[in-house]
């Protein structure tokens, strides 16, 4: 899973960050010589970092005045390692910045604001919830460069051969799961016990963990108790998979999908290249992407994810001004749609999705669902929320805690996160 901040412990010494950082630049450039920057790449490194390591080249071929030195940082050890290494003045100068940890390390003053640089000189060709997303305080602190969401995603064939159609609330997929079990012998549904996996429960009864703007912690209000609830109940009748709560939980699931041993689950456009590598999709368009179902509101709706690009704030001039290239380059159309093309992920800005990019069913049908999902707060802390969600969730799936107990101590846990935030 990419979402929610690292957990994993900073596994590297400073002085071993250091070396891996940009403070050797500034030697370059003032010598006369090309200046050379770091970037921190937090992509995948065995299905990503190619891609990105290839338009590095490209970048350097076209800027002969300015290096980069690439560096490939394991995504659950880069928020801790970013944050000691900026706190010590040797941060990269640019990082592949999860949109959640954005906020939070411009609040600590790690990030430069981007706004009228030439890193955003085509603002208007990004999403607009997606610059929004890349604000702290009224300025802009990160480029959008993937982004991403939640959505219904299921095996067409099965579906077929049940004959039901993708479900449109919580309610629809119970009885199709149902129907799937007593058709093909497969389980319909099979849910996640993670956080942000929850998530839509929530967007469905309109509610969130927190309410930012009113700064009050609402994931024990009536509306949260709710979608809980109807996210604990797809783990137990016919066809709904029973949770899974060990550790390998996420691989479990993945690949009882792309092997067709359950019809649908909630998932990512960053598994897209996956679920093609398993025996259910050999054939690309027998991957059916639809929004997440709706909740009692009839809403329905998914988080957005994905990553920015940002330079440090600590980095000297003529670093910054190299870094800024570098992020214009990368976040371009053009630099998109080869992402997009090699990677299957999805690209920030519209004139990305060329008629290439539309042609893998995965892009295009993550496109259609792109309009139902809801950008984060600008909370710095809003990311680290899911951290109690993740301990308490899989303990009521379980039964090994009621609901309104692993709501409480969510809660209580929140109020630590958020201690400005009310009940």
């Amino acid at each position: 899973m990419r979402r929610g901040i690292a957990a994993t412990a900073l596994v590297a010494s400073l002085a071993l960050a250091a070396t891996a950082c940009g403070g050797d630049g500034g030697s370059d450039s003032e010598s006369g010589g090309p200046v050379t920057i770091t970037w921190w790449d937090t992509s995948n490194a065995t299905n990503e970092a190619p891609t990105y390591r290839a338009l590095v080249k490209e970048f350097e071929a076209a800027h002969k005045d300015i290096k980069v030195k690439y560096v490939n940082v394991p995504f659950d050890q880069a928020q801790n390692k970013f944050d000691t290494a900026a706190g010590s003045k040797g941060a990269p100068d640019v990082l592949r910045s999860e949109v959640g940890w954005t906020p939070a390390f411009a609040k600590k003053g790690f990030f430069a604001p981007l706004d009228g640089t030439e890193a955003l000189a085509e603002q208007d060709k990004f999403q607009p919830s997606l610059i929004e997303q890349a604000k702290y305080e009224g300025k802009t602190y990160g480029v959008p460069l993937v982004t991403d969401t939640l959505a219904l995603v299921y095996n067409k064939e099965l579906f077929a051969k049940a004959g039901v159609e993708a479900p449109k609330t919580w309610e629809d997929l119970k009885k199709a799961a149902a129907v799937i079990k007593d058709k093909t012998g497969v389980d319909g549904y099979w849910g996640s016990t993670a956080g942000y996996y929850a998530q839509p429960f929530l967007y469905g009864e309109g509610t969130d963990t927190v309410d930012a703007e009113a700064k009050k912690i609402t994931v024990k209000s009536p509306e949260a108790e709710k979608a809980y609830g109807t996210w604990l109940s797809l783990f137990d009748g016919k066809g709904l998979h029973k949770a899974d709560t060990t550790a390998d939980a996420y691989a479990h699931i993945q690949d009882a999908f792309v092997n067709g041993k359950v019809a649908a689950i909630i998932q990512g456009p960053w598994e897209i290249t996956n679920f093609y590598k398993g025996s259910a999709f050999k054939d690309k368009n027998n991957l059916g992407i639809a929004t997440v179902p709706a909740g009692s509101t009839g809403k329905a709706g998914a988080p957005t994810g994905g990553h920015n690009l940002s330079v440090y704030a600590g980095s000297d001039q003529a670093r910054q001004k190299a870094a800024l290239k570098f992020v214009k380059f990368m976040t371009s159309a053009k630099a998109q749609e080869t992402i997009a093309l090699k990677n299957s992920t999805l690209p920030t800005r519209q004139d990305a999705y060329t008629a290439k990019v539309k042609a893998d069913p995965g892009i295009a049908g993550y496109q259609t669902v792109l309009s139902a999902a809801q950008p984060r707060p600008a909370l710095p802390e809003y990311s680290s929320l899911w951290v109690p969600l993740d301990d308490e969730l899989p303990k009521i799936a379980g039964g090994d805690e009621s609901l309104d107990k692993g709501l409480s101590n969510v809660e209580t846990a929140m109020t630590k996160l958020v201690p400005d935030f009310a009940k």
